[in-house]
């Protein structure tokens, strides 16, 4: 039988309870921002810090905080039913050149900046890892401007899983990554209005290696997805390789509104697939090539396959806006069903860069209840192997 040891110390002045049931795993329960600072200076690999319900103001800046493979530095709610809000300044949270922390069930609200930024240091060949967010939810960031729920720079092997965020600035991204690799988005929710400049997902400035994954975007900004963007050439990480962003997957993700869900802009290979598209606003998806230069392969090599689309024909301008300086041709679209709500005949006038493989038209899918949002199938759908699959 396992035992549990504590012993008690004072954090400015308060009386702390610490257990530890080895020397490289200790938890300790903190209830003032002064002691969340004091604590994460101690902290080692394998401490848990646990905040208590609460309000503390933003602005926390850890440089540094390094835990170990197998023993990471978390930051949690005490009580994930009534977790801990941090409020204000310009990031609530900044991590810098963090490795094997996590962050846990925790409210962010009202940065002016980022809700949460994590950067490796301005050191491009020594990443940022291993880090892990979990259950945040993140709101009313900025609100105008350029301004991140999640701001990622320079991070490598990261994972975040059931977040919401919601109302980031209005020219932002909900999660903005900058040079980042092998992570994975899961579980998440975005939501916000489909008539700002505003991102959901962007992977940009050499990214590679990401998978967004059942995640539901719920009007997020003009582009839900932005596979790509456009980068400053001193912001790349490591160094431009002739791609935005590259091996990026998204699937089983649902999407509502947004004048384009998914935009692949200057991409070198990227998929999406088992998706369900529900009424876009002007395009089901873009072809795009922002960054120029002979340092650039021009946008190429998408996988569009196995994705559910009911559009409207009096709301979409066009199935694909394909950009000057792309390789379109070099996309490929199959086994993919299309849908229109308002005129089902047109469904299969759709415009490709080139012929679908497998396609299927005209049937309605059959939703739950799509006006109420609720976009998974009816058992007596005729529609298969396309869309959000059952887990």
């Amino acid at each position: 039988m396992k035992t549990c040891q504590f012993k008690l110390i004072f954090v400015t002045g308060s009386l702390i309870l610490l257990s530890s049931q080895s020397a490289k795993s200790q938890s300790v329960t903190v209830n003032t921002r002064d002691q969340i600072v004091k604590a994460v200076e101690q902290a080692k690999p394998g401490t848990t810090i646990l905040i208590a319900p609460g309000t503390y103001q933003g602005g926390l800046h850890f440089n540094g905080l390094q835990g170990e493979e197998g023993q990471p530095i978390i930051l949690a709610a005490a009580n994930k039913e009534n977790p801990p809000v941090f409020q204000g300044h310009n990031s609530c949270f900044h991590l810098t050149d963090p490795a094997f922390v996590e962050l846990h069930n925790l409210i962010l609200t009202d940065a002016s900046g980022n809700g949460i930024n994590i950067d490796d240091g301005a050191s491009y060949e020594t990443p940022a890892h291993h880090v892990v967010l979990r259950g945040l939810t993140i709101r009313d960031v900025g609100p105008e401007g350029n301004r991140d729920g999640i701001k990622l720079s320079g991070l490598d092997n990261f994972r975040v899983e059931n977040c919401t965020v919601e109302r980031w600035g209005d020219d932002g991204s909900a999660i903005d990554m900058v040079g980042c690799h092998d992570g994975t988005i899961a579980g998440c929710t975005f939501r916000y209005r489909g008539d700002v400049a505003a991102n959901g997902v962007q992977t940009k400035g050499g990214s590679r290696n990401i998978v967004i994954q059942r995640c539901r975007f719920e009007n997020a900004g003009s582009r839900s997805v932005n596979i790509g963007g456009s980068t400053g050439l001193a912001y790349f990480r490591p160094k431009v390789d002739g791609y935005e962003a590259k091996d990026i997957t998204v699937e089983d993700c649902t999407f509502i509104g947004s004048s384009a869900p998914i935009c692949f802009v200057g991409v070198d290979g990227a998929i999406v697939r088992y998706n369900t598209i529900y009424r876009p606003e002007r395009y089901v998806l873009r072809i795009l090539q922002e960054s120029q230069g002979s340092q650039f392969v021009p946008c190429r090599n998408g996988v569009f396959r196995n994705n559910l689309i009911a559009f409207r024909a009096d709301e979409t301008r066009g199935t694909v806006d394909i950009g000057p300086h792309t390789a379109s041709a070099s996309f490929k679209f199959s086994k993919n069903h299309w849908y229109c709500i308002d005129r089902p005949d047109r469904s299969s006038r759709l415009r490709l860069p080139v012929v679908e493989t497998s396609g299927s038209y005209e049937a309605d899918p059959q939703f739950v209840s799509a006006e109420a949002g609720e976009l998974s199938l009816k058992d007596t759908s005729p529609v298969r192997d396309a869309g959000v699959r059952a887990k």
